[in-house]
């Protein structure tokens, strides 16, 4: 596809990733009049133990946008203050009531709800379309090496004016190496699981760290999502050593969940997130954008993931999303939207790479030593 030049009809845009970055980013160009098409490659937003902290920031955002109401009528727990329990001792983490927000405090709302809202709410909008069981396999150039569209699997091309990747940490701008990605690294691993929760049990959320040992348990008003930390690549270890020994620490680390433990009773129940921290040195090159994760993958450290995601998308739309819809070319406007995610995104990472190893990598460690 051509690139367009000033004055003529709406650019088009394509999206690879339907995750929060990418729908939240299709929601706000459809709402600017850019042709949008976001390319999903799952059939549904049904999987487990994804990012689902809507943060204060976010839900501001859904607030401006007159949506909040009904984002809000979406299954979800509101979480005011997060505390933990350390060595028996209770820390106050954070408290949210008192910003000045319209909605002050975390979501805890299932990601699949959150994005089945959006594209809803983008549906609305004539010139944005949402194509599931959509899997990109690679970008397309044009002579001059410029990103102009994507090639399906299949063989099927779809040109664009301007591509935007939010597929995750996994995005053809890294398996591809088309953008130049720095590894800052994570001492730990997480096994997520899910555990049953009686409708008359309390209604919160918290972390346990006891003699090495982490656990995080998150209230999804039903069950509970709970993670076991574990150090790098220790997960073999810890599958070698037994479900039974697994139960074990977990009950001994919290023991309100020793009970619960004993329906776990496969290692198919326990998912492994790897957990990574890295960013892109650069987030464009001419005719391609990465947001999201694809461009700055994030510890789960606070839950931030999701709502830097969606500033990503907001800074993106801000910048891009007018020129766009006059049929303006905007590669010279893609490092604007690096240069202002770029700050936060570092200052961010550094405050998760100081926790991970002042406080997480020394708990992991003091357990190794202790003889695990």
């Amino acid at each position: 596809m051509a690139h367009k030049g000033k004055g003529t009809s709406p650019s088009r845009l394509i999206i690879i990733g339907g995750g929060p970055a990418g729908m939240v980013a299709g929601l706000l160009f459809a709402r600017a009049g850019v042709p949008t098409v976001v390319l999903e490659k799952h059939s549904d937003f049904l999987r487990d133990f994804r990012g689902d902290t809507v943060h204060p920031s976010t839900l501001e955002l859904f607030h401006e946008l007159g949506l909040v109401h009904g984002l809000l009528s979406r299954p979800h727990d509101k979480v005011s203050a997060l505390t933990a329990e350390v060595d028996g001792r209770a820390v106050n983490v954070a408290d949210f009531s008192r910003l000045p927000v319209s909605c002050p405090y975390i979501a805890m709302m299932p990601q699949w709800d959150f994005l089945d809202f959006v594209a809803q709410s983008a549906r609305i909008w004539p010139c944005f379309s949402l194509r599931m069981n959509a899997v990109v396999e690679d970008m397309s150039f044009d002579g001059a090496g410029r990103v102009d569209g994507v090639v399906m699997a299949g063989g099927e091309r779809i040109g664009a004016d301007l591509v935007i990747a939010a597929d995750g940490r996994s995005s053809l701008v890294r398996t591809r190496a088309l953008l130049p990605l720095e590894t800052i690294g994570a001492p730990m691993d997480i096994f997520w699981f899910r555990l049953p929760k009686e409708p008359t049990d309390d209604n919160n959320s918290g972390m346990v760290v006891r003699d090495g040992q982490i656990i995080v348990c998150i209230d999804r008003g039903d069950y509970w999502q709970a993670a076991y930390v574990l150090p790098k690549g220790a997960a073999d270890t810890e599958r070698a050593g037994g479900l039974d020994r697994f139960r074990a620490r977990v009950a001994v680390t919290a023991p309100v969940l020793a009970d619960l433990m004993t329906t776990i009773t496969s290692w198919d129940q326990v998912k492994l997130l790897d957990v990574a921290l890295d960013r892109l040195t650069s987030w464009h090159r001419p005719g391609l954008l990465a947001i999201g994760d694809a461009a700055h993958a994030m510890s789960p450290i606070g839950g931030v993931g999701i709502n830097l995601a969606v500033q990503d998308a907001v800074a993106a739309a801000n910048r891009l999303a007018g020129p766009m819809a006059q049929g303006r070319p905007v590669d010279a406007m893609l490092a604007g939207v690096e240069k202002r995610r770029m700050l936060p995104t570092r200052i961010i990472q550094r405050g998760q790479k100081l926790a991970q190893d002042n406080i997480i990598g020394s708990v992991l460690r003091g357990a190794s030593v202790r003889g695990g």
